[in-house]
């Protein structure tokens, strides 16, 4: 008694689980022209915990002769859509769509689709042209007229930029170079002038004029050289003023005899001896001596000073340079975006 109660709740309960499931077909469209779509809509009503299975429908499936299945997908877990077309004109019995719920199989109610097709009025055929084969876009000016003025507005820039190269190459560049020469100390050119005066033996010769105009000279640019100021424009009693505050007074005063002797020969035609014109050269060597700076440096950087065309010419190959870059940048900007431009239009 006790079996038979327990399998009769249980025939009632599943019959009761699949009395509550249903499965419901709808279409958007009853009619279409050929080669439209139209969506089917199937819906499950069962419980939460049912398992549905879908019927499996492929892009391109034939789902009868003369419809054609596009696509189909699920919105949710109790939706399936599926879109179809035709391309034959005709009334379509839609078979009805088989779903499992908790695996027994349901079936939705048949449908139809008509597919009309376009009424083409044969005695008028005048009226009607054949295929026509695939079609470029239609070309507009306007889409392409930037592009067109940039392109040659960039030939143009590069046509500048060549003159420019030109000239460029024709301005040959001015090399300049910095030369670094030894220089001899004031001290040193003065003992080598002295040393002429020996070798020339313009001690012993019969014009002291002449000897001592050169020894005097030495003596003027060595104090020059080695003081800083011009002592060839100025006096011998200037020149001693000016040593007073700087050399040794023996020195000094042997200096200023040196030079009233000198002026004395030159201005007086004062007669020297032999042995004075020496005491007089050995004079010159030991102040030279005596007031030389040896630690100076020994050589000299000699820089260039370029003319005035030069200079010029320097400056306007510079200008050139940067104008020449100046214009490569923009010609490179212009070419990618012309280039850019053309890919839009033609893509």
């Amino acid at each position: 008694m006790k079996r038979t109660t327990i399998f009769i709740v249980l025939i009632a309960s599943a019959l009761s689980i699949f009395a509550q499931a249903s499965v419901q077909a709808k279409i958007d469209l009853i009619e279409m022209m050929i080669g439209e779509h139209a969506t089917v809509t199937l819906t499950v009503q069962a419980p939460d915990d049912a398992k549905v299975e879908w019927p499996v429908l492929q892009a391109r499936q034939i789902l009868i002769p003369g419809v054609e299945v596009i696509n189909s997908h699920h919105p949710d877990s109790r939706t399936m859509t599926i879109i179809l077309t035709s391309f034959d004109g005709n009334l379509y019995p839609l078979p009805a769509f088989k779903v499992k719920v908790n695996g027994k199989e349901l079936k939705t109610s048949e449908l139809a689709l008509k597919v009309i097709e376009m009424e083409v009025d044969t005695t008028q055929m005048n009226k009607f042209f054949g295929p026509k084969d695939v079609q470029d876009n239609p070309f507009q000016w306007s889409d392409w007229e930037l592009s067109f003025w940039l392109s040659i507005l960039m030939l143009v820039l590069i046509a500048i930029s060549y003159y420019l190269y030109l000239r460029l190459r024709d301005n040959k560049p001015i090399i300049t170079t910095i030369k670094i020469v030894k220089r001899l100390l004031p001290h040193q050119k003065a003992m080598q002038e002295i040393e002429q005066i020996k070798a020339d033996k313009m001690v012993t010769a019969e014009n002291p004029k002449e000897y001592y105009t050169k020894l005097t000279d030495t003596l003027r640019k060595y104090i020059e050289e080695r003081y800083g100021f011009s002592a060839m424009e100025m006096t011998s009693t200037e020149i001693i003023e000016r040593l007073m505050s700087t050399g040794d007074q023996q020195s000094l005063d042997e200096l200023r005899q040196l030079f009233t002797t000198a002026d004395l020969v030159k201005f007086a035609k004062y007669s020297t001896m032999i042995n004075e014109n020496d005491a007089n050269l050995v004079n010159a060597i030991d102040f030279i001596n005596q007031t030389k700076l040896e630690n100076q440096p020994v050589e000299e950087v000699q820089k260039p000073v370029l003319s005035e065309a030069d200079q010029r010419s320097q400056k306007e190959r510079r200008v050139l340079k940067l104008i020449i870059w100046g214009i490569a940048a923009v010609t490179v900007v212009l070419f990618c975006y012309i280039v850019y431009s053309v890919y839009l239009l033609i893509v």
